[in-house]
């Protein structure tokens, strides 16, 4: 099954109040694999880059005034995405601005049923634990050292990875694996294995305790004061 896992940066949070896509990466899997394939822009918001956001992602107006802008680039980016399930953190956030620019550049939005929402997954499999894209990198012993601002290709990438763990982990087939092994193992032993040896029949030893054994027995309990056998 083909994939994408994509992330974005803005100018802020909200497409409905004039916030603007300015960055977009998306990496294509395909049986939870990478193929090689991206797909990454920057974009021309035709306005300002507020501080607050061009903290997180350092991309700023002057940046970015000489990048195209979106509807230049959204067919290319629809051609890409194509019409496979498309992975993001807090997924709702990123649809919602791709729909944005999607709708302002005449194009048809991306239904909602194609959102996986890595998010959701985070929660369901770790309750109550830290679900931010930076936790689940150090709960799953993935390297984000180079991360020193926030970027849509790079957290694509790292988000990537986290992904293939919630959903199994590299060896998901493993467990097919095993069962095919038990089962040519099997397949050998009923063919071609000599038969184990047979061993003699022995009749079971005696247990019981002598008579011998029971006198001494009572005689070391009358030794013992109100004890509990002769109750």
């Amino acid at each position: 099954m083909r994939e994408i896992i994509f992330d974005t940066e803005t100018t802020g949070l909200d497409p409905r109040t004039g916030d603007r896509m300015v960055e977009i990466g998306c990496i294509e899997m395909v049986g939870r694999v990478e193929t090689g394939r991206t797909f990454h822009a920057y974009f021309n918001p035709d306005r300002d880059m507020p501080i607050e956001a061009e903290r997180v992602h350092g991309l700023s107006a002057a940046f970015l005034a000489t990048k195209p802008r979106f509807a230049e680039l959204a067919d290319e980016l629809l051609e890409f995405l194509g019409d496979d399930p498309l992975v993001a953190h807090n997924a709702g956030f990123d649809f919602g601005f791709l729909n944005g620019e999607l709708e302002r550049a005449g194009r048809v939005a991306i239904s909602l049923d194609r959102m996986v929402d890595t998010v959701a997954l985070a929660r369901r499999k770790h309750p109550g634990a830290k679900n931010s894209l930076d936790a689940l990198c150090t709960r799953y012993g993935i390297d984000r050292s180079h991360r020193v601002k926030h970027g849509a290709l790079l957290d694509a990438e790292l988000l990537a990875q986290v992904y293939v763990e919630l959903t199994g982990g590299r060896q998901i087939g493993l467990g097919l694996v095993e069962a095919e092994s038990v089962t040519l193992v099997e397949t050998t032993i009923s063919a071609g294995a000599a038969p184990a040896p047979t061993r003699p029949v022995r009749s079971p030893r005696p247990h019981a305790a002598l008579p011998e054994e029971l006198e001494r027995h009572r005689s070391f309990i009358a030794g013992i004061d109100n004890a509990i056998w002769t109750r």
